[in-house]
């Protein structure tokens, strides 16, 4: 159960007084930087941790005198991002380095937090080795750009091949429609009870994982550029492609082909797919990042050595088979520095020393991460360092990238809302996009356009 609207914000309170109260901020010492990161809610998926503390003693080493100070955020993403924005507010609690998702940086740039990286950007030799589409991921409206892009990713069907099996169904499945999807799902569930047959992100506890892994890998394979036209810059209302799109995610629920509802509107639904349902064989079909093998690797906590025998790998089809035939979704996360960091240049000293060929290669190895360094994108070791790299990283010929525009996370959050409810029932998949239309035109003050 979500707690009510006047509990959240008596938490956000709290945490804010909570980080205000832990004073110091981050430029109360010159010789330390304090770097801020998403840490996992599963304890035993320390991947970021591990090579974090890697770079922080390769630093140390190289800048005497010098120290990192490693301030961990352990939350669901939604969680995450609201209590960065609240350390974001203040010199008080703001961190010199930040890790930052791309959906959100455009927002963080409007309201200030962030601080441009041209002037390092224009120094450092590195840089031209940086692919262009990512280097766009971290640029604001002004041109500018605010974050370094650690890698990106694609997104695609993970299914079990042993349930497979036992379903009579193939060990190279590749679905040509959404029809295909679903029609392999009711086969699931009817010949493999107990197990559950597909998993769809949904909900606002999900948060951007609901919008991005899972609507918008549908909607994206209904028609071109269905969420936000670049032509005439504006949002596009929610039409045939959007409504098609819920009443895909209220036929898993309904028909009862997905998780029951209440696990699929935990926030840690994320977690518990990766860590174990999908390594527990409890779940037939997952759609979802190309990173899940982060989670499974040496040292991660849920070691699955296995899973590349054991699991299948199929793009997502778009929604009639029409041409490419494939859709995926690809965001990513940057290293940013706040505007109020103390630290900023020692800051971007940390990024340089995180994002050597070496270290970035490591990066993409250790969380299943497609490279956006052009060095290490073409180096044999990285393209067979792990099953799954080579399917998606072809993937991004046929990717879209989200509109990360100011207004997305809060189109992204009205896009959760009418998920929940067709997943619930409350709500028709008619009643679902007439107020996702009427929340559209509040957020974008009425600059949408139907299509």
């Amino acid at each position: 159960m979500r707690p009510s609207v006047p509990l959240m914000l008596l938490s956000a309170v709290l945490a804010a007084a909570t980080l205000t109260a832990c004073g110091g901020g981050s430029g109360s010492d010159p010789d330390v930087i304090k770097v801020s990161f998403k840490q996992s809610t599963d304890n035993k998926v320390r991947v970021m941790d591990t090579y974090l503390a890697g770079v922080k003693k390769e630093f140390e080493k190289a800048n005497p005198g010098k120290k990192v100070k490693l301030v961990p955020i352990k939350a669901p993403d939604s969680e995450y991002y609201t209590k960065l924005q609240q350390m974001l507010r203040s010199p008080k609690t703001a961190p010199d380095l930040v890790y930052e998702d791309t959906f959100l940086i455009n927002s963080d740039i409007t309201s200030g937090y962030l601080k441009p990286l041209d002037p390092y950007l224009d120094k450092w030799q590195d840089w031209g080795q940086f692919i262009d589409t990512a280097k766009t991921a971290a640029r604001g409206q002004d041109g500018k750009t605010y974050g370094v892009p650690d890698g990106t990713d694609t997104r695609g069907l993970w299914f079990n091949k042993d349930i497979f099996k036992k379903a009579g169904l193939p060990a190279d499945w590749q679905p040509k429609n959404w029809e295909d999807i679903l029609d392999t799902a009711r086969t699931l569930k009817k010949k493999v009870p107990g197990v559950i047959p597909l998993n769809v992100y949904t909900g606002k506890p999900a948060g951007e994982m609901a919008t991005m892994q899972g609507f918008e890998m549908l909607l994206y394979g209904t028609g071109e550029d269905p969420l936000y036209d670049p032509d005439k810059k504006k949002w596009v209302a929610g039409g045939k492609g959007f409504k098609d799109s819920l009443k895909f995610v209220e036929t898993v629920y309904k028909e009862k082909l997905g998780p029951e509802v209440s696990d699929a509107l935990d926030p840690n639904i994320g977690a518990r797919a990766r860590g174990e349902l999908l390594p527990e064989g409890k779940l037939a079909i997952n759609l979802d990042g190309s990173w899940l093998p982060q989670d499974w690797i040496e040292g991660s906590g849920h070691e699955w050595p296995e899973w590349s025998e054991e699991l299948g790998l199929a793009h997502m089809p778009t929604q009639h088979g029409r041409a490419p035939g494939k859709v995926s979704m690809s965001g990513g996360w940057t290293w940013a520095i706040p505007a109020k960091a103390g630290n900023p240049d020692l800051a971007f000293e940390f990024i340089k020393t995180m994002q050597t060929k070496k270290n970035a290669q490591k990066w993409y190895i250790a969380n299943s991460g497609i490279a956006v360094r052009k060095d290490v994108a073409e180096d044999p070791q990285y393209v067979k360092a792990q099953p799954g790299i080579k399917f998606f990283t072809d993937l991004v010929a046929h990717t879209h990238y989200r509109p990360a525009y100011p207004a997305y996370p809060k189109v992204s959050t009205a896009i959760q809302e009418a998920m929940e409810g067709v997943t619930t029932g409350d709500t028709s998949v008619a009643e679902a996009a007439k107020t996702y239309n009427e929340e559209l035109d509040s957020i974008t003050d009425g600059q949408v356009v139907k299509k």
